[in-house]
């Protein structure tokens, strides 16, 4: 268990908005700041972050919460996970006792192949460093590719010793399930004759690249194998498991996410050694595909961090092929691509080991090349006086514009690709419009397919009501997070009767803390809230607010459950949301909180006490519906709350129909 003193330290001293720009690149926007969702494909951003508040809310998937809840929804952490990942980043010494045997046989799945992985990353680091084998074999290798110490430190690098089942009998004897080591793909079993089974380490006399999440969680493997077995692969990485989607991953993205957001560009390597030595050269901002073909989601990655990717490859004709598919991808991402070749027999590896960071520096500078320039370099000279093939090239191109989203990034690439290949841009708008024509038509297409298949319903649509009680209720949370220990004049209403008998409502002014104005009124009414979770934070909010002269939402947060902490951040940022699309600057002005507090609190509870009243005077109408007896009673009390109804929504200036 972690203390509650460390816990305490732990959100006093993390700021919301450093942990969130580590995954998301954030701008600021007035007294926040604004981003893509972390969580779906969007390219207007809808993610807002709160300095203040200390809160975050995503408005397109509906998450939000605090520091905590951000990295137990992004990087799939426990609580404890969350807290130690936050002590580590801020350096805060955090007491915890080890974990037993049977704790960690209790753990869930999910949990328990995360903490294989990162036993075996550092099993495999101490055997490269403190084994024969391991220095002979791995670290020789590592240093013959040119890695100092401190990078294979940094990067976690490590090998497995070439024996059939020396890591598995170590993790086992320390306590971790085989179950799990064969579900992350670290221990191969086969089943034999006779019920039997065997047991193979799958990385065996490889070196090791730890693949990490964007958070520092090792999620799998790399391994390269370093004899000259023909059977074996040269490289071999983790199977796909339930932490570990090559497609969804980057190697080398946590080391590099703050440099790609501090230098808003992104290089985009092919191999585990380019990154490594790109990133010991001095240039940080590189992260590789590990050999897999480039998907959206791993460029959706880069994409929160920045718009910039310069995609690096080396001289090979078929690798620079293959790099093109690669490219229109990340144009349908939105981003900005360009593009950098070796020289032939170059890698980049191989020249960021041969270069100075300057020289490194200065040829990715005069060679990095717009993508149309790359593109219509490279399949001109396959071209060449080719006229059927020059034209395949153009509608190449023009196709690899039209997946650009931006309507005037597309014109000027137009008017770029009509000087370079020498053709007229009537020409070229005329391909783009089939391509964008075809695009339409088949998606038109496709909408008109869904809704056949939903014209059997359509009128059957109704519009949603909106549930007033929830609305008030979430209303009263809102008020006593955002001014519960304000001390504000109050206008108290008695029931008397006048000169003529008629009964009137009478203010009186009584000067109280917002909390206990709220608590006071709904003890007297008899009011309890009926949803069970702002119940439940309702009750939670005034025992603070009576405990504590300095009530702050921040340490309120950290003592809620996750569940709740989601739900008050969404209270909170509620009308954040208008200014997400910056509406002032297009001369349109949303209504603003102009009521005081006090009249704020005084109109929600008289709304609050009319709709009650509203509801049970619909259950008494119900009761004499269905009885056949005397409703003499029932009907007086009704006569009574009409009577209350008319003369609380008079002062709340409103007519009853």
């Amino acid at each position: 268990m972690i203390s509650k003193t460390t816990i305490d330290q732990v959100y006093e001293t993390a700021r919301l908005e450093e942990v969130i720009g580590d995954f998301v690149q954030l701008k600021k926007s007035g007294s926040n700041f604004k981003g893509l969702s972390p969580f779906t494909d969007e390219r207007t951003p809808s993610f807002m972050v709160s300095p203040v508040k200390q809160i975050w809310k995503d408005f397109s998937s509906g998450k939000g919460g605090n520091v905590v809840a951000f990295l137990m929804e992004h990087e799939h952490f426990t609580y404890p996970e969350a807290i130690k990942y936050l002590a580590k980043k801020y350096n805060i010494e955090i007491e915890e006792t080890e974990q037993t045997n049977e704790q960690k046989e209790q753990a869930n799945e999910r949990e328990s192949m995360y903490l294989v992985s990162e036993y075996a990353q550092k099993y495999f680091t101490e055997t490269l460093w403190d084994s024969e084998p391991g220095k002979a074999i791995g670290l020789t290798y590592f240093k013959e590719r040119g890695f100092t110490y401190e990078t294979i430190k940094k990067f976690g690098l490590g090998y497995a010793l070439d024996e059939w089942e020396a890591f598995t009998k170590a993790a086992m004897e320390n306590g971790y399930q085989l179950e799990f080591l064969e579900k992350t793909g670290l221990t191969i079993v086969k089943e034999q004759a006779g019920g039997e089974s065997r047991k193979f380490d799958r990385f065996k006399g490889r070196v090791l690249f730890p693949i990490h999440s964007m958070s520092g969680r090792v999620l799998g493997f790399g391994g390269r194998i370093l004899t000259n077995d023909k059977k074996a692969a040269k490289y071999l990485n983790s199977p796909e498991s339930d932490i570990y989607h090559k497609s969804k991953v980057l190697y080398g993205i946590y080391f590099a996410k703050q440099a790609i957001a501090k230098e808003d560009n992104c290089y985009l390597v092919e191999g585990y050694t380019d990154v490594i030595q790109f990133y010991q050269s001095g240039i940080q901002n590189v992260v590789a595909s590990s050999g897999t073909a480039l998907t959206p989601e791993q460029i959706r990655l880069v994409n929160r961090l920045t718009k910039n990717i310069t995609v690096l490859f080396d001289g090979d004709a078929a690798g620079l092929r293959a790099s093109l598919r690669g490219i229109d991808l990340i144009l349908e991402q939105g981003m900005n691509v360009k593009v950098c070749s070796f020289p032939e027999g170059e890698d980049p590896d191989s020249f960021a080991k041969n270069n100075t960071y300057e020289d490194l520096v200065l040829y990715l500078e005069e060679n990095a090349k717009d993508f149309i320039q790359f593109k219509t370099s490279l399949l001109a000279k396959e071209a060449a006086n080719d006229p059927i093939k020059r034209a395949d090239t153009v509608r190449d191109i023009v196709n690899s514009i039209s997946k650009i989203p931006d309507r005037i990034k597309k014109e000027i690439y137009i008017q770029e690709c009509a000087k370079i290949m020498q053709i007229s841009e009537e020409v070229l708008y005329n391909t783009l419009a089939q391509i964008d024509k075809k695009g339409f038509t088949d998606a038109a297409k496709k909408q008109k397919q869904e809704q056949k298949a939903f014209e059997v319903v359509k009128n059957e649509q109704t519009v949603e009501k909106v549930d007033v009680q929830y609305e008030l209720e979430r209303k009263i949370i809102e008020m006593l997070l955002l001014y519960g220990n304000q001390k504000q004049e109050f206008e108290d209403l008695v029931l008397k009767e006048n000169e003529e008998g008629d009964l009137v409502l009478e203010p009186e002014v009584v000067e109280a803390k917002v909390y206990e104005k709220v608590y006071l009124d709904l003890q007297e009414d008899e009011i309890e809230l009926t949803n069970e979770q702002f119940r439940m934070i309702y009750y939670k909010l005034i025992e603070d607010l009576n405990k504590s002269e300095d009530f702050a939402v921040n340490t309120f947060l950290s003592s809620l459950d996750q569940e709740m902490v989601s739900e008050v951040s969404s209270i909170l940022m509620e009308e954040e949301k208008y200014t997400l699309d910056d509406w002032t600057r297009k001369d349109i002005y949303p209504k603003g909180k102009q009521l005081g507090v006090a009249q704020l609190v005084g109109e929600t509870i008289l709304t609050l006490r009319c709709n009650l009243i509203k509801n049970r005077i619909l259950k008494l109408q119900k009761s004499t519906e269905d009885s056949n007896g005397d409703n003499s009673e029932v009907l007086e009390e009704i006569v009574n709350y009409l009577q209350l109804n008319k003369l609380l929504n008079a002062k709340l200036n409103r007519v009853l129909s």
